[in-house]
């Protein structure tokens, strides 16, 4: 079953932190049925870890381009794909 999950990390760019995007990663990942976890980076990205059907990463991979009301979404880098699939669930660090 595991080669029908996906795994993707990725780095949130432009004005993301502030608005409120760690909450809505975590709604729209519960959403999706994603699991992972999403946190703010000193750098003032933010970085997530996404895991789930590929169909649902596509989906939160093109949310993550426009982000909640206030966010003014620069780039979304894949910066990976996540070496091991997440605990069951979505968390904020």
């Amino acid at each position: 079953m595991s080669s029908e999950l996906r795994t993707v990390a990725v780095v949130v760019s432009g004005r993301v932190q502030g608005v409120g995007y760690r909450m809505w990663a975590q709604g729209e990942a519960g959403r999706l049925g994603l699991s992972g976890h999403v946190r703010n980076r000193p750098d003032g990205t933010v970085e997530a870890v996404f895991s789930g059907t590929p169909d649902a990463v596509a989906r939160m991979l093109e949310a993550c381009r426009h982000g909640p009301p206030g966010a003014r979404v620069t780039d979304v880098a894949i910066t990976g794909p996540g070496d091991t699939v997440p605990a069951a669930g979505f968390a904020i660090r």
